[in-house]
Formats: C-alpha cells, structure tokens, sequence
C-alpha cells in the first residue's frame, strides 16, 4: 500500500484554490441570489457579501474597480444576478464568489439608479414646491443650455424671436449625451450664474434613449439646477420623459418648444392688453368726471341759503371743479403717455425696426443661419432686409477663429 504524501496547509489550500480556478464551469459563471450581510469597506472600496437563496449561502466580494461600474446601490435584501467566478481564500481556507459584475433581478440598472437617486434627492427636499422659485414674467435675457447644432434649439429661438423679440437669447453650448455631457451642462448652469447674463435658463436637449437622456439623470446636475440663482426650465426629450432634472427645476417643460413658449409671453396679447388696459382707463375718467359734475349739479340745485352763502357755496364749487377737472386730465395725461411709451418700446424692439437700423436677417432651407458651419458653397440664401430679400449664393466661407 502506497504511503500517503502529507502536505501543509497552505499546500493543501494552493492545491484546492487550482483546481477552483482551473475549473471552466466556475471561472465564467452567472449567479441569482439575496444580498445579506452587505458591507463597502471605506477605504478600500471593496464590496463584501453573502449571496443566499432559501437553503444554501456563499460569500462573495466584488473589488473596487468593478464595484465602480454598478450604476445602482446594492443594499441587504436586494435579489441581483452576479457574473464572476469561484476561487478559494488561501488565508481562511474557504472559497467564495468574485463578482464582477452585477444586475438587479428583474429590473435595469439605469431604472433602478434613477429610482434610488430620486428618492435620496427627494429625501432631502431638494424637488420640494416651497424651494421652486417663480419665473418672471417678462424676461429681458435668456440663458439657453443645450448642443449648439441641435434642432430643438433652432425650435426654442424660432418660437422665442416669433413670440416675444424684445428678448436676447444668450446661448451656453454644451454636450448633451455621452461622457463627460452632465460636467459640461453643469458648467454652463454656473457660467450664466456668474456671469449674471440672464433672467431665467433653459436647459434642455430633444427625445432620445435612456442612455442618451442619463446626463440628465446626473446627482451633480440636480444640485447645480436647485444651486442655481437663476429659474431654471428643464426642457428635455418628449412630454412621456422624465429625469431627474425635471423634478430639480423650478418648471418642467414637456419639450424644448413647449419651454420656449411657457418662458415669454406672447407679443400679440401684450399689444392687446395695453389697448384694452388704456380703454378701460379712459372710460373710468370719464365715469368719474360725469359723476363729479352731476354731484355738483345736485349741491347746486339743493341750496336754499341767503344770497352771500349762495355766491361763497357757488365759489367754492367752482373751484373744486377746476380741482377735479385738473386733476382727472393730469391722470389722462399720464395715462396716455405712459400708453405712448409702452407703444414705441413695441415699435423699438419689433423684428421690422431692427432691420430698418442696417441689420439683416440670413436664413437657409427655412433656418435661420447662426454660424458660417451651417452653410456650404452651392447653398441658397434667403437675406432678409428692411425693404425687401436679397437672394445669393454662397461661394465660400470664413469662420473667424477668435
């Protein structure tokens, strides 16, 4: 009989953690289970957990630089599916599971990051209706935060110049999908901050999918929007979106069209307004001078006193007529000037006045050309001017490089 080899323990352990790695079956494999006993070790940043079902358990430990890439927050009692393989602890001699990868169980991950995320932010009060700051009501500037070339901005600046011209658009351009896009739109939330350069953001980008809208979803991008000074409109993807932008904001905007109308009034109703205000005005003056008069008819008519009363009475009437009739024609006065200013500021800021200054307004295929990017030789022009449209072609471009 063959005597038998005797080995150390840590031979022993070596030897069995070979053969755990050597096994294919256990080197590639996925795993469903409950979370328990879940810990992240502060300073190194590994994971440490116990995977179970209803009659079986093993330890498992997902290292730092795979723990980064898990978009959620694993927590006990979360059931998850784990990717990794079977090694054995040379030190303790057990074996457990090497995560490399987790899913929740039968939710995405991005939905569950987002779910966890809006419930933290809301914890804390940061989508709370008493913070929301009002946005005001006739804007001079606005601050617009998306893709210098995306369509939707060239929706919000035709919808804006259509509706309220009297205000100047100032454009932060920055990327809105992709890494790195939340920093960028954080980047231009401050700028417009520090700079003082607006009355109210518009932040926002057109539809697309969870993947394309996640810098929306952006904690940092959250805390800037409710940081911000500014109201903020968040505008982004279609009206069945919604991000954690939206619920950070002061307004949420089905769309970017829809923001650029909820952001200005419309012109034509202002101009209607004002008419209507100084019709209103005009006929209370008068009411009340037609009151004044027949009241003083009446203390007339009703005076029975001797003749030297009667000719004080009748003075002092007249006087306090003139009093009244001056008065009511110096807020005629005011009314109408105040209508007469109201109406040149209209005419001063109307798109036609503009042009007549020597502006021009350039568009191609319907778009209104913004950058010498836009437009290719061979392209028609469309160049509006005071008196007319001038229509050329382009030969070549020069884009200014500072």
């Amino acid at each position: 009989m063959k005597n038998p080899t005797v080995v150390s323990v840590s031979q022993l352990n070596r030897y069995v953690k070979s053969l755990l790695e050597s096994d294919h079956v256990l080197s590639g494999l996925m795993v469903r289970g409950e979370i328990s006993n879940f810990t992240r070790h502060y300073k190194s940043g590994h994971l440490y957990f116990t995977l179970k079902d209803d009659s079986a358990a093993v330890k498992a430990v997902m290292f730092r630089s795979y723990a980064a890439r898990v978009p959620f927050s694993p927590e006990n009692g979360m059931s998850v599916i784990v990717s990794g393989s079977v090694s054995l602890y040379e030190r303790d001699g057990s074996y457990q599971f090497y995560v490399t990868d987790m899913q929740p169980d039968g939710i995405g991950a991005l939905h569950l990051a987002y779910e966890q995320l809006k419930a933290k932010l809301a914890a804390e009060g940061l989508f709370d209706e008493a913070r929301k700051r009002p946005l005001p009501p006739y804007p001079e500037r606005i601050g617009i935060v998306t893709s210098e070339g995306a369509a939707a901005l060239q929706d919000m600046l035709n919808i804006l110049s259509r509706r309220y011209p009297a205000a100047t658009v100032v454009l932060c351009p920055a990327q809105v999908q992709g890494a790195g896009a939340a920093r960028t739109l954080i980047d231009g939330i401050r700028a417009l901050n520090a700079a003082k350069a607006c009355d109210l953001i518009i932040i926002g980008r057109g539809g697309g999918s969870i993947e394309d809208l996640w810098a929306f979803n952006d904690e940092a991008l959250a805390r800037a929007i409710a940081a911000s000074g500014i109201p903020v409109i968040s505008a982004v993807g279609h009206e069945t979106d919604f991000t954690i932008a939206d619920f950070a904001a002061d307004l949420r905007a089905p769309t970017p069209s829809a923001a650029a109308e909820l952001a200005v009034p419309n012109m034509a109703d202002l101009q209607y307004y004002l008419a209507d205000l100084g019709a209103r005005c005009h006929g209370a003056v008068v009411r009340r001078i037609e009151g004044t008069e027949l009241r003083l008819r009446q203390l007339r008519a009703g005076l029975t006193t001797p003749e030297g009363v009667l000719r004080a009475c009748g003075l002092r009437l007249d006087a306090l007529e003139r009093e009244i009739r001056a008065g009511v024609l110096q807020r005629l006065d005011g009314a109408r000037n105040r209508l007469q200013y109201l109406g040149a500021l209209v005419e001063e800021r109307s798109p036609m006045k503009i042009l007549s200054r020597g502006y021009s307004l350039t568009s191609a295929d319907g778009r209104t050309v913004l950058s010498a990017e836009q437009v290719k030789p061979g392209d028609l022009l469309t160049t509006r001017v005071a008196d007319g449209e001038i229509l050329s072609k382009v030969t070549g471009t020069n884009r200014r490089t500072t």
